[in-house]
């Protein structure tokens, strides 16, 4: 990591609005050329929060996974005011087996546009860019077998870990309770 880290930030997540609500929290503190890093395991939220990201950001969606596709662009709607924000890069780094591959999509061509989400990307996309969010979603004890059902109150919540790395972070109140240490 390079430049400042700022301390992580926690919030707990019980259901997939309030992983939407934490994804809109965010947006708000996302302009053109962020880079947000999500980590975690299958089924840990990643694609929901990227969906309250795109409402944040009034991007045209649906937000659906781009697993298939590897990345979706989610361009901006107008606002009531008229103006429009950052479009959406919406990235799945799953499939994605080298540097090269990471590399033929391109990413830097349009991250001073956009606000580019990256799925999976820990260890792949850092170079892209020295101020980035990192966001690692953590699933219940015991759910690591398989998806969670969203409506299972008795499965716990997720919790999200968000951190800010680089000087574009330095200074920003992130969303949840700090982390000591």
């Amino acid at each position: 990591m390079s430049g400042t880290t700022a301390p992580a930030h926690r919030s707990v997540l019980p259901d997939e609005d309030a992983t939407r609500a934490l994804g809109r929290a965010l947006a708000a503190l996302l302009r053109a050329g962020d880079l947000v890093v999500l980590t975690g395991g299958l089924g840990a939220g990643k694609t929901t929060l990227t969906q309250g990201i795109g409402a944040g950001l009034h991007v045209r969606g649906p937000v659906l996974s781009p697993t298939f596709t590897i990345a979706r662009v989610q361009p901006p709607l107008p606002r009531e005011d008229g103006s429009t924000g950052p479009a959406l890069v919406h990235v799945d780094a799953y499939r994605l087996g080298s540097l090269e591959e990471v590399d033929a999509l391109d990413l830097e061509a349009g991250l001073d546009e956009s606000v580019t989400v990256v799925e999976w990307g820990a260890g792949w996309v850092e170079p892209l860019a020295s101020d980035r969010l990192e966001v690692e979603l953590v699933r219940p004890r015991g759910a690591e077998s398989g998806p969670l059902d969203p409506q299972d109150a008795a499965a716990g919540a997720r919790v999200a870990l968000v951190r800010g790395v680089g000087e574009r972070w330095a200074g920003v109140v992130l969303p949840g309770e700090p982390v000591a240490g």
